[in-house]
């Protein structure tokens, strides 16, 4: 069993579901994309993993604890982190005073964490003392994953990282979740770049109308004629 797996989630708002015996998980190190077209439940599921979303069926286990009915804050103590695709970071508030908000579930000195911070998004500490407000869209997806980063998460959850930048930045941005996957960090990402995403993953999962239409590895889903003629253009 993966080390975070949402197992045959069934739910959604209110009476209407939005995932049927959808099934998404990750280990520790690896990058998990979620793809699929618009209106699929991407997002949806991996929001359910964070206990985000009432679940009708199905559970949610988390390094072998059974998660399911705990709050998104319960799960952030336990080793979660999660980046939104927007309103991410406060934008009044300086770079540095947004990581350190990242932190506010530490009681130890987190100094050596924001130095790797910094060292993983070097423009973030050239900016450190700068609005967030005032950054780019690709930077502002920098402090808002290094602030994920600041809790010393064991998963990252990361809606849509890329949306919005442009191509340089979205390369620079994969780069970077790569690093992090490397520390022992369990990712799991939802992507519109597809392609691009499916190139770094380990796993893959492509979603249809809220279930699991092909589940592979990152590398056989790209071979996929069928999944590449109906979901990365051709």
């Amino acid at each position: 069993m993966s080390f975070l797996i949402g197992q045959s989630m069934t739910g959604g708002y209110g009476s209407a579901d939005i995932l049927t015996d959808c099934t998404i998980g990750v280990d520790k190190g690896e990058i998990a994309v979620i793809v699929g077209p618009n209106g699929a439940g991407k997002s949806t599921a991996m929001k359910a993993t964070f206990g985000m979303l009432n679940l009708r069926s199905g559970h949610v286990m988390f390094d072998g604890e059974d998660i399911t009915h705990l709050k998104p804050e319960e799960r952030v103590l336990k080793g979660m982190g999660f980046v939104p695709q927007t309103h991410n970071v406060f934008t009044s508030m300086s770079v540095e005073e947004n990581l350190e908000m990242g932190a506010f579930i530490r009681t130890d000195d987190f100094t050596d964490t924001m130095e790797q911070v910094y060292e993983l998004f070097p423009i973030l500490k050239e900016k450190r003392n700068q609005p967030a407000g005032e950054l780019s869209g690709g930077q502002r997806q920098q402090v808002a994953v290094g602030r994920a980063l600041m809790t010393k998460p064991k998963v990252l959850l990361l809606d849509e990282p890329t949306a919005g930048v442009s191509p340089i930045v979205m390369d620079e941005l994969f780069d970077r979740i790569i690093e992090i996957a490397r520390t022992g960090v369990a990712i799991l990402m939802v992507e519109q770049n597809a392609k691009q995403a499916l190139e770094i993953a380990d796993k893959g999962y492509v979603l249809v109308q809220g279930s699991n239409r092909f589940t592979d590895t990152g590398e056989a889903l790209l071979a996929n004629p069928d999944v590449r003629r109906s979901f990365l253009g051709g």
